[in-house]
């Protein structure tokens, strides 16, 4: 029988020191897709079956091109974030390193390659 108090059990186990930065994270780009999420859609919307010379000029307009980045940056920050904190609680070792350096590259790749999409269609 173990006289460890709780305390001296947890001793050394430490936290990683992130948890608040990463649920203020979250929390932030949570609330700012509940407003971009639906001016996207509004913005992006009518677009929709339009020609591209019809998308292109409406996209030279600086209100579409800017929602539209805003939201893909905040989007994809917001889901490397979250698959993180998957991978975090699911994979262990040094499969867990390899696995949220892998997804934070492809969504940095995804967000490159969407801004590009959007500059393109801008200018």
């Amino acid at each position: 029988m173990s006289y460890l108090t709780d305390r001296k059990r947890a001793s050394g186990m430490g936290s990683a020191k992130t948890g608040t930065e990463h649920h203020w994270s979250m929390t932030i780009s949570s609330g700012a897709l509940l407003l971009l999420i639906p001016l996207f859609v509004f913005t992006f919307g009518p677009m929709l079956g339009a020609s591209y010379e019809e998308v292109t000029t409406y996209f030279a307009r600086p209100f579409p091109a800017v929602v539209a980045g805003l939201t893909i940056i905040v989007t994809f920050k917001h889901f490397a974030g979250g698959v993180q904190a998957l991978i975090e609680d699911y994979v262990h070792g040094v499969a867990q390193k390899i696995a949220i350096a892998v997804m934070t590259y492809l969504s940095y790749a995804a967000m490159a390659v969407g801004l590009y999409a959007v500059v393109r269609l801008a200018l």
